[in-house]
């Protein structure tokens, strides 16, 4: 575990945090006016290894080598020269520090962080982070890497768990989740939606089945999987008499089939590993939380309860309420992942790609 300090007077701004995998959602921005949670579990950071903030350049003003090596090769608005590694943490996680409300950045409902740090160092008025907690964002605390660095907390290392392990105390990412909206005070709100996390999740394992495609039309198993990807994966690829078969793999699960040409597998939510399937089948990773509730859903009934009702009596509560809605990947997760791979460069893929901003229309994203 770390506790992150300022570089200038060496003050504590965070308790003790244990690291994670950066989520898929760390940047999603999500419909509008949305009410979204914190995005870290307390006592939990993740480092984005991309740079971030300003200064910007325009897709037109960087020479393509330098975007390949950057590892963008389709074109996208603007990349930032920014300083990478910033560390995001829960709001709640900070200590030590002083809020700057006139750096508020543009907001709409609450703080968005274009203006640069708004949270400063209480002992020494060094910039440090920036508040984010406007609608549609995901609340969260971005700690500047240049003006924090991290300390070790003497005997709190710590394994990361197993898949084993994952299994038996992670639990899964429910598909479906009321979303509210700031200020909102009608009946309307919150109302039932497909899970933001399973949106973006969607989003950049939708760019990865693609290229796992080479071209040729993809299936995937029945029920939830088949209602997140199916739809999608018949209007981007062209229809044909063969299909290359995808399959859920993964810890607990049986070993694929020798005929599966894709598995859909997890990543470790600490490391960020990719469970490695056995053979040539190509790993298209989701979120452990995403993945586990494929693998072995939950399923909509009364469950057991102890405690102030008697051993045995079944709970009558209504089962989750499902979106009315067809599931749609998010577009933005979906784009960023295409343009960092290379296969995106081959014809078919490439028109695919410039045929995206059409496919919303159509409610496909």
């Amino acid at each position: 575990m770390f506790v992150f300090v300022c570089v200038a007077c060496r003050a504590e701004l965070t308790v003790a945090l244990s690291q994670v995998a950066l989520p898929v959602h760390a940047h999603q921005q999500y419909g509008n006016g949305a009410q979204l949670p914190v995005l870290m579990e307390s006592g939990t950071f993740a480092v984005d290894p991309e740079p971030s903030g300003p200064p910007w350049r325009r897709w037109e003003e960087v020479d393509p080598e330098e975007a390949a090596a950057r590892g963008f090769y389709a074109p996208v608005y603007t990349l930032s020269d920014g300083a990478p590694g910033a560390i995001v943490i829960a709001p709640g996680d900070a200590r030590g520090t002083v809020l700057v409300p006139e750096r508020s950045g543009g907001y709409c409902c609450g703080l968005g962080g274009a203006d640069g740090p708004n949270m400063v160092c209480e002992g020494c008025g060094l910039p440090v982070a920036s508040r984010i907690d406007d609608c549609s964002s995901w609340q969260a605390v971005w700690l500047e890497p240049e003006a924090v660095c991290r300390v070790p907390v003497e005997g709190t290392d710590a394994a990361p768990l197993s898949w084993e392990e994952l299994l038996e105390e992670q639990e899964g990412t429910p598909p479906f989740e009321p979303i509210g909206r700031w200020g909102s005070r009608g009946t309307d709100y919150p109302y039932w939606s497909w899970s933001p996390r399973w949106e973006a999740a969607a989003g950049r394992a939708l760019a990865h089945l693609l290229v796992a495609s080479q071209g040729e039309p993809v299936t995937v198993p029945d029920g939830l999987v088949k209602e997140v990807f199916q739809r999608a994966l018949d209007a981007l690829l062209p229809a044909g008499p063969s299909a290359r078969r995808a399959v859920l793999a993964g810890p607990g699960l049986p070993l694929p089939a020798a005929d599966a040409d894709i598995c859909l597998v997890p990543a470790h939510p600490q490391t960020g590993e990719v469970w490695t399937p056995a053979g040539s089948a190509y790993p298209v990773s989701l979120p452990f939380g995403v993945w586990r509730w494929l693998a072995f859903p939950e399923p909509d009934l009364a469950v057991p309860v102890s405690g102030g009702m008697p051993d045995g009596v079944l709970r009558d509560d209504p089962p989750m309420p499902r979106s009315p809605y067809l599931f749609r990947a998010d577009p933005a997760v979906f784009r960023d992942a295409l343009v960092r791979l290379p296969a995106v460069r081959s014809p078919w893929l490439r028109a695919g790609f410039e045929d995206i901003t059409e496919l919303m229309r159509t409610g496909l994203f």
